[in-house]
């Protein structure tokens, strides 16, 4: 059922304007007013707090088939519902919980801010510093945060900066680093540079810039210096829902791929029919079965680990988000072969799909990151 809602909303409204947006570059604002009345936008978050929870498979099946039509609203969710309500669902304490989860599941956007410029792949490396005033009621944030998805929209971030005060800072490597909630209209935040990017181009991508940002001591999350490990855990929940995501993007280029060969006719018969477009489609239709056994499966061990105290998902997530993000750009890839010189143009989506494919390979921890987490974790 969940499944049919989103993808009826995928292809009724979503499909009208993807291409425009991208070409554009402008966030899909009017389009999450609509998918508001749907009420998705709060599945990780407590019915006590206006959220509508869903199990974790039923949450990457919405992304899945958010991104089989439009990647960048896919991964605005990804953020909205992951990174920011659900770390906070997880981390914060019951004041926090009742001031922000309410709002973002009343439709406020959500965003999640970690990387720097010097500080993506490697997090603990940030530079950004957060300081005690000197009444003890605020922090003092300075310093500029990159890669900020839903930056230009979000109302509610959960950001990442290292306590210049904490006994840890300049001793451990991510001493002091601590999770802040950042509002939007807090003093001393604002938003520098909106990225041009290759893909996923609907979704604003963005640096942040601290100058003397005052965010109350109760913003923090969990506690001063504590941050590491939340961002460590966030990485785990969100790895799966950008496997779901590569996912969605594998489906709507190998569905493209799958109508225009059934179509095009070359030497007397659909090419559908000739060997080597054959041995693609099946192929691609392969890769896509198994990277969505390895998303699924990782959101039912990521559920374990919440509900009943199994083991971390680390391994799990790693594993969906390599695969399915390899299988994401080599479907796109043949996707592109199978149409020939119309899947180099803008008038078929699998040229769009392509460039959209690319990041999932990046973010979240990179192809190479994820082949560390999973070898760490054989035993």
């Amino acid at each position: 059922m969940i499944r049919e809602l989103v993808r009826d909303f995928a292809e009724t409204v979503l499909a009208e304007t993807v291409g425009h947006r991208d070409q554009n570059q402008q966030p899909p604002s009017e389009e999450w007013q609509q998918f508001l009345e749907l009420g998705l936008q709060g599945v990780t978050i407590p019915e006590e707090f206006g959220g509508s929870p869903v199990d974790d498979i039923s949450e990457s099946i919405i992304v899945e088939e958010l991104a089989r039509v439009d990647p960048s609203f896919a991964v605005m969710y990804c953020v909205h519902v992951g990174l920011c309500a659900k770390t906070i669902a997880l981390h914060g304490n019951q004041d926090q919980k009742e001031r922000y989860l309410t709002r973002l599941a009343a439709g406020d956007v959500g965003a999640y801010s970690l990387s720097e410029a010097g500080a993506g792949t490697d997090a603990a490396a940030m530079t950004c510093k957060a300081k005690i005033s000197s009444d003890g009621t605020h922090y003092i944030l300075n310093g500029e945060k990159m890669w900020v998805t839903n930056g230009v929209q979000a109302k509610v971030l959960v950001l990442f900066a290292k306590d210049v005060d904490h006994p840890d800072y300049g001793v451990k490597k991510h001493g002091g680093s601590t999770a802040f909630i950042v509002e939007s209209d807090f003093e001393g935040f604002s938003v520098g540079k909106k990225e041009d990017k290759l893909g996923i181009r609907s979704s604003d991508t963005c640096t942040l810039i601290l100058e003397n940002c005052k965010v109350p001591v109760e913003n923090v999350l969990k506690g001063f210096g504590k941050g590491f490990p939340i961002a460590m855990n966030a990485l785990d929940n969100s790895r799966i829902g950008i496997a779901a995501q590569a996912l969605g993007i594998a489906q709507g280029a190998f569905e493209a791929a799958l109508q225009y060969a059934h179509e095009r006719e070359a030497f007397g018969k659909p090419i559908a029919f000739h060997q080597m477009i054959m041995a693609y489609l099946a192929d691609m239709a392969t890769r896509i079965e198994a990277a969505r056994q390895l998303v699924y499966r990782a959101s039912w061990v990521k559920q374990q680990h919440y509900e009943h105290g199994g083991p971390r998902h680390s391994k799990e997530a790693s594993m969906a988000k390599l695969y399915a993000g390899d299988t994401a750009m080599w479907v796109s890839e043949r996707a592109i072969q199978v149409l020939g010189g119309y899947g180099y143009t803008k008038e078929f989506p699998v040229e769009r799909f392509f460039r959209d494919a690319k990041i999932t390979q990046i973010y979240e921890g990179t192809q190479e990151v994820q082949r560390i987490v999973i070898a760490r974790a054989l035993k």
